[in-house]
């Protein structure tokens, strides 16, 4: 639709010659610059959801503490698979593993993957539960 007063209002259908060229070019895309932080927040909002399924360090009791040791002992004697819970940044994790050896001055438990023979290192202070087979 032709605008009576001001002619036609859609400057697609305008011939070029008849467009203004002096129309200012506005701030390009420096209007755009606060938008480039989005994929920091979004990163950081991510992050945020997950330290919320984060999980605090179990406490064991004295009782649980010398059952767990126990169980390790006698599977590190048999030669037995065990199943071992442990505390990780957070979360729980488990392995399936045969234990090598016991290490009291480190406080660690070194061990094999069952599924891969890699060498794996458990602290004491992180195992929650323990499984043998």
């Amino acid at each position: 639709m032709i605008h009576p007063i001001y002619g036609e209002t859609d400057y697609r259908k305008v011939e070029p010659e008849q467009l203004n060229r002096n129309i200012p070019k506005g701030r390009g895309m420096i209007k755009w610059a606060p938008f480039a932080t989005m994929p920091q927040q979004f990163a950081d909002v991510r992050r945020q959801i997950e330290n919320q399924n984060k999980l605090e360090r179990p406490e064991l009791s004295e009782d649980r503490v010398q059952e767990i040791n126990e169980t390790l002992h006698i599977a590190l004697a048999k030669h037995q698979d065990v199943t071992i819970e442990y505390y990780m940044d957070g979360y729980i994790q488990s392995v399936d593993m045969t234990i090598e050896k016991i290490d009291q001055w480190a406080a660690i438990i070194i061990g094999s993957v069952t599924s891969n023979h890699q060498t794996f290192f458990i602290s004491f202070m992180d195992i929650i539960n323990i499984y043998t087979h």
